[in-house]
């Protein structure tokens, strides 16, 4: 799998809001450089969780019975995943009304979310 730098993602999502308002571009370049980071950090936290699970025993000192609880990877993803996908909400809601991605980057956009 080919690994998504900031960079990548960033022109990967400027080409999908190539149709915003230039009103609005200012606005979602912002956007589009946080939803990039974002984006970067859920791989590499997925990558994490798919090695390592979501869950681990855990116990404050051996003299307390461990238990099963959320590893930390996995609640941060969980965070920023909420994040990301506002961020992709305001990114859409942005776009002209009736605006549609053509087939093309529709595709892209699912292959690569």
């Amino acid at each position: 799998m080919k690994e998504i730098t900031e960079q990548s993602e960033a022109a990967r999502l400027r080409r999908l809001y190539k149709e915003l308002p230039k009103n609005r571009k200012a606005v979602a370049e912002g956007l589009i450089v946080q939803a990039a980071r974002l984006r970067v950090r859920l791989n590499e936290l997925n990558d994490d969780i798919q090695a390592n699970g979501m869950t681990e025993m855990f116990s404050q000192s051996e003299k307390t019975e461990p238990y099963m609880r959320e590893r930390p990877s996995a609640s941060l993803f969980i965070k920023l995943d909420k994040n990301y996908q506002a961020i992709m909400r305001q990114l859409t809601e942005m776009l002209p009304e009736g605006t549609v991605f053509n087939s093309k980057e529709l595709a892209e956009f699912r292959r690569n979310s």
